[in-house]
């Protein structure tokens, strides 16, 4: 029906505001008259009376609902900045709005903050739509996904003072002067704007500029924080197309799930390592196999919408690492019927890794199945051969049919914008290590306390650290507490009688546990999906064009970086 307001773009706040807004106007509304019935010992006419003489009293006065009062946009000089921000993806629905989304998603959160602290001037502040500042996002992280160091570019309000109107010709110029020279006034006139050029010039980024992060970080919820924020990006800035290198970190323990007390096989054959002791060493093997140039589409998820044509993509270095000092301690993963054979002495456990990769550009979920491959090999599964085996797209052009990691302990660590006008980093002898050339502002470095201070970034996270802490110092202590109650039924029926072992393998994919997988079928012997050629030709065809290309010539399609 013509005239209705489409709400998909809106924000859950614009909507309850809404909401509100429309039963206040219901409340307006005068209400029917009820039919009443007279009484027996009461005349139709006496009634009709006071009914009259009820209505006609002064009409109850209600409140209008409280109008947010808007600013004068034209009355305020904006800039082009650059923001860093980190947030904790666990409870969002992902970076990127989603109007239907089930949960909230960081853009989302930064609308609201944004346009309560006026700093943008939307036509409607109720309607997420970021073309009203010169928006630009660098990744676009998926549900649960954490970010550290995600950056956007946009357009902001300014505390810089509005430039005074100049002359426009040098005889203008002149006959001001001139005009000057004999009226008082105009001396004093001209004197203020010589004024005001030279406060303009002495201008500070830091002491006299509005202080960004501190106005976000009071309204943006505790688990997203702006760290710092560049007043100067460089010219044509785009924090997408700008940035030449993106880092990722996908955390895990070690290990990887709780142990049982012995793995025995049916002969009584001790395995090399435990089901949910992960080998390092075999990972990083894996892991080392995907630096270079490859074809990574048996590494990532097809969406045939977007016509993606180019997979290759350049990793720079790929590695697993150990978090120092990130684990706590459980003495019972020491003991000989807990502990690995193959990691008897190199505790303590549990140990804390991730799995560290940088890289230009990266395929949707293309972290998460490249991470999923490193598990199986962990886990004694697969070879670490198998990266090599799937990155030769010429021998298996379709992607078999394996689960990705799970999404939570994946991290986009941070972002980096070279300095473009010296390097051309698209060339193929480009070197891999990359300088950030943006001058970033960190928060504390214009005004210590908003670090440190009460109500600083480090007092707010804090509190949510502590919050994670007493989930896991709690957990952590009932665990040791259960581990240690009772004997395990191996203990009392002896080591031959594991009924358990082998029965099902149980396959760690990033979650919180294995999940149980029946009997493992390796990876090249999976089904094989179709290639992306046949993907994309499909989809073209299921909306009307005779192929793929002819989709990608009648939409101007060309292929896309998209971002994990």
């Amino acid at each position: 029906m013509s005239g209705e307001t489409n709400y998909n773009s809106w924000t859950k706040t614009g909507l309850i505001q809404r909401l509100k807004e429309l039963e206040s106007e219901l409340k307006k509304r005068p209400e029917a008259p009820k039919a009443v019935s007279a009484p027996e010992d009461e005349p139709l006419g006496a009634m009709a009376t006071t009914m009259s003489d009820d209505m006609a009293g002064p009409a109850k006065k209600t409140k209008a609902p409280k109008t947010k009062r808007r600013m004068d946009p034209s009355r305020y000089s904006t800039r082009f900045i650059a923001l860093k921000l980190a947030y904790l993806g666990k409870n969002y629905g992902g970076f990127e709005f989603q109007a239907m989304g089930n949960q909230p998603s960081i853009e989302e959160e930064l609308w609201n903050a944004l346009t309560r602290a006026c700093l943008i001037f939307p036509e409607d502040e109720r309607i997420v739509q970021f073309d009203c500042c010169e928006y630009s996002k660098c990744g676009r992280t998926d549900r649960g996904v954490s970010a550290f160091g995600q950056v956007i570019g946009l357009k902001v309000r300014s505390n810089r003072p509005l430039p005074k109107m100049r002359a426009e010709t040098d005889v203008a110029a002149a006959e001001d002067i001139v005009l000057a020279d004999a009226d008082p006034q105009g001396v004093k006139q001209a004197e203020e704007e010589v004024e005001a050029q030279e406060e303009e010039k002495s201008f500070d980024d830091i002491h006299d500029e509005l202080c960004y992060p501190r106005i976000l970080n009071r309204l943006l919820p505790d688990d997203i924080r702006i760290l710092a924020w560049c007043p100067s990006p460089p010219p044509d800035f785009s924090a997408r197309f700008s940035c030449r290198e993106r880092q990722y970190r996908y955390f895990f323990t070690q290990p990887a799930f709780a142990p049982d007390p012995t793995s025995l096989d049916l002969s009584g054959a001790r395995k090399p390592l435990k089901a949910g002791w992960l080998d390092i060493d075999a990972m990083r093997d894996a892991a080392k196999r995907y630096e270079g140039e490859h074809d990574f589409r048996n590494f990532c998820k097809i969406d045939p919408a977007k016509q993606i044509t180019n997979f290759h993509r350049r990793i720079f270095e790929s590695d697993i690492v150990e978090v120092q000092d990130a684990g706590s301690v459980m003495p019972y993963l020491q003991t000989p019927g807990f502990s690995s054979p193959g990691l008897e002495g190199s505790g303590p456990y549990p140990k804390v890794y991730y799995f560290h990769v940088r890289g230009s550009a990266f395929l949707w979920h293309q972290i998460r199945h490249m991470v999923a491959i490193l598990f199986l090999v962990g886990q004694g599964l697969e070879s670490p051969t198998v990266v090599s085996e799937l990155l030769d797209t010429a021998k298996n052009p379709g992607r078999p049919s394996y689960v990705m990691a799970d999404e939570v302990p994946l991290v986009l660590w941070d972002c980096i914008f070279p300095d473009l006008s010296e390097t051309d980093y698209t060339a193929a002898d480009a070197p891999s290590k990359r300088e950030d050339c943006m001058k970033w502002i960190y928060v504390g470095e214009e005004y210590s306390p908003n670090k440190f201070g009460q109500f600083g970034v480090m007092d707010s996270l804090w509190q949510t650290w502590r919050g994670h802490k007493m989930d896991e110092l709690l957990s952590s202590q009932l665990l040791q507490l259960i581990s240690g109650q009772g004997k395990s039924q191996d203990m009392v029926e002896g080591p031959g009688s594991n009924r358990r072992a082998n029965a099902s393998a149980r396959v760690f994919e990033g979650g919180n546990s294995g999940r149980l997988g029946g009997r493992y079928v390796p990876v090249m012997k999976k089904e094989v999906l179709q290639s992306p050629e046949e993907q994309n030709d499909r989809y073209a065809k299921r909306k009307g064009y005779a192929d793929a290309e002819d989709m990608r010539a009648q939409k101007g399609l060309r292929s896309k970086e998209d971002d994990e």
